[in-house]
């Protein structure tokens, strides 16, 4: 077979040629390019030269060039554009993968060389990225086991393989049940729905080929629909659908696999000698351990609940003059949010939509980016593995920067959320290599020939997974391990954070939110009126999240529960959950915590970010200017560029000189007291 995920690619910016890539490529290559990485690894552990940073450590920088392109491909297109052969591969290659890089890490020779050279590491002579490197190799091997021998050893290649199996079960489960439900909507409920609804609709019909107007479980559409339709017993059905996800019994339910996720994480930290799963993965973040979150967590709790509390009274108060007796239920907290919003801050999402095309939303993004960082960016006409993909060269000075992706649209092959890959990270070391970056979004669909438009938070999550795109593409390390978002968890969510904030400077919409119709600028009253209800119903999107953090902290620490579904129900009566106001993700659809090991005891992230990136923000404005020159070089000199070649604290300090407290974040979310 002529397979071209295993010859070189003498295409622009080596990107992947997709247009020659098949699905029946995949497993052959993936073969071959294990066995390869694999005879890499023997090279370097069998090596009888004395130890080196050179002849180990950086040549484990450098092996495995043939699985990553392999890997990158497959996974870009798996999670973006499934169908049920990749999932099937996805089965297959996850104990294929856990096994490989078991065998790495079981590797005695291998962990002999990297253990002698962190023994002698006063002695050698390394750049502080080199000890960093070093460091983060020798603390990897350790954390994954490379210490165990015996029984030990065995348990824990089981205890990894199992768990990447439940894993990937876990997210085609949810893919499944995502794309499987859609409620038709009849002409008269259609027309009840603002005009970009209807279309949403429209196109997602067209898409499942419904034969008619269809709301999915996409929530770039069932958001938008809860919000407008005044019929309760739909906007029940549809959110008790939407809750449902993973729980609904049979192949795809995805409760049994939570609860064996947490068992064999509390085993495997065990192994370690960690007290519990929590321990084990916050020793190595920002936050340190358990408490620290808690305490975080706990400080937004309080103002968050009670300002939920006020709000829902009032949204209680408007359900009760439309006939209903009560109580306030979670499928009508948006309905009836939003014509409160209309109301007090005389704001209408179907007013103030046409002024956030997507195109334009785009733009902005590259603009600011432009004024701060001096990136150009230009279309390229390159083959990608969908119809709605974009690309872009990214330049500074007329110098190639990184290639840059965008794939925004829903459809019933993407799993759902948003989110920012590299299929190549930026390296100087053992070989240069210039970054690959995609940004993929939900957001809906336009019919043929209507620009697409997103709502405020749409937009925000274009600026969020810009800014993770920046911190890949801006990256200027030596070595791919420590390049781009390669940092502790609960810093990487500072640059995309912090780069939201562009959205909100008034200057950025004057120029770029125009009307779809009439290509006017958004009016400065409407502006004002934006900008002034930047907090509004915070008090409901901050409940929401933080109780997912702190169920999520609370299935990681001390023994773990026999059923995750109860002890979540515990944790939210413990905490005081409002009835009206269901977790962002609920347990069955928490694909952060049980997708991967990424965002276990990690949800937590986004605050703890938050609190910085309020901060940070605080920097430019202190100077009177969003776009001052001096304080966006210092930003991507000592954050932006550094990857995670430094400590995150260090990189944060070199940047403000201080760290944060939680007030600014309280201030920004409206919640000060």
């Amino acid at each position: 077979m002529n397979n071209p995920l295993l010859q070189d690619w003498n295409t622009p910016f080596e990107i992947a040629p997709f247009e020659l890539i098949e699905d029946d490529h995949f497993a052959p290559a993936l073969q071959e390019s294990l066995a390869a990485h694999l005879a890499e690894i023997d090279a370097i552990a069998d090596n009888e030269a004395e130890p080196s940073f050179e002849n180990t450590v950086e040549a484990m920088e450098g092996a495995g060039r043939a699985l990553d392109k392999v890997l990158s491909v497959f996974f870009t297109i798996a999670g973006a554009d499934s169908n049920p052969k990749r999932q099937e591969l996805q089965r297959d290659f996850s104990p294929m993968l856990s096994a490989h890089s078991s065998a790495i890490f079981a590797n005695a020779a291998l962990f002999a060389r990297i253990e002698a050279l962190w023994i002698a590491r006063e002695t050698l002579v390394l750049s502080d990225e080199q000890a960093r490197v070093l460091m983060l190799t020798h603390r990897g091997f350790v954390r994954a086991g490379a210490a165990l021998t015996g029984d030990q050893e065995t348990q824990m290649t089981e205890l990894k393989s199992r768990l990447a199996v439940l894993g990937t079960q876990f997210v085609q489960n949810l893919l499944k049940d995502e794309s499987d439900w859609s409620m038709p909507l009849a002409d008269d409920v259609l027309a009840e729905l603002p005009e970009f609804v209807q279309d949403a609709a429209r196109a997602a019909g067209s898409e499942k080929e419904a034969g008619g107007p269809v709301v999915t479980l996409s929530r770039s559409l069932i958001v938008p629909f809860l919000q407008f339709s005044p019929r309760r017993e739909l906007r029940e059905k549809a959110y008790n659908a939407w809750a449902a996800r993973g729980a609904n019994g049979g192949e795809t339910d995805n409760r049994a696999i939570a609860s064996e996720t947490l068992k064999l994480r509390a085993k495997r930290a065990e192994l370690l000698g960690f007290p519990d799963f929590a321990h084990y993965k916050l020793e190595t973040e920002m936050a340190g351990n358990p408490k620290a979150v808690r305490d975080l967590l706990m400080q937004v709790w309080e103002p968050a609940k009670a300002q939920a509390a006020k709000d829902a009274q009032i949204l209680e108060t408007m359900l009760r003059r439309d006939g209903y007796g009560g109580p306030l239920e979670p499928w009508d907290w948006r309905y009836y949010s939003e014509k409160r919003r209309k109301v007090e801050h005389d704001l209408d999402e179907a007013e103030l939509k046409p002024y956030f095309q997507l195109d334009r939303m785009i733009e902005a993004s590259f603009s600011c980016a432009s004024r701060l960082f001096d990136l150009d960016f230009a279309p390229l006409d390159l083959p990608l593995y969908h119809p709605d993909c974009r690309a872009w060269e990214v330049t500074k000075d007329g110098q190639h920067v990184a290639v840059f992706i965008g794939d925004y649209f829903a459809r019933g092959s993407k799993r759902s959320g948003a989110w920012c890959s590299a299929m190549r990270g930026q390296a100087k070391k053992p070989l240069a290599q210039s970054p690959i970056v995609i940004n993929v979004c939900n957001f809906a669909k336009p019919t043929s020939g209507k620009p697409a438009l997103l709502s405020y938070d749409d937009a925000r999550t274009l600026f969020h997974e810009f800014g993770h795109a920046l911190h890949q593409m801006l990256s200027d390390v030596e070595y791919e391990s420590v390049s781009g978002t390669s940092v502790a968890r609960d810093f990487v969510e500072l640059p995309s954070q912090l780069y939201e904030h562009w959205l909100e400077v008034p200057e950025v919409l004057a120029e770029f939110a125009t009307h779809a119709e009439t290509g006017a600028p958004m009016p400065k009253e409407l502006l004002d009126k934006v900008l002034g209800a930047a907090t509004y119903d915070m008090g409901f999107s901050t409940v929401e999240y933080v109780a997912s953090a702190l169920v999520d902290l609370a299935f990681h620490e001390g023994t773990p529960p026999a059923d995750p579904m109860q002890k979540q129900q515990e944790v939210l009566a413990e905490i005081g959950m409002p009835h009206a106001i269901g977790m962002r993700h609920a347990t069955p659809q928490f694909a952060h915590v049980f997708a991967g090991d990424g965002y276990s005891s990690g949800y937590y992230s986004y605050m703890w970010s938050e609190v910085m990136d309020a901060d940070a923000f605080e920097a430019f404005e202190e100077t009177g200017d969003p776009f001052d020159g001096e304080t966006a070089k210092r930003l991507a000199d000592t954050v932006l560029s550094s990857g995670g070649s430094k400590d995150a604290t260090e990189l944060y300090l070199a940047f403000r000189g201080r760290m944060p407290g939680v007030d600014a974040l309280l201030k920004g979310r409206g919640l000060a007291a």
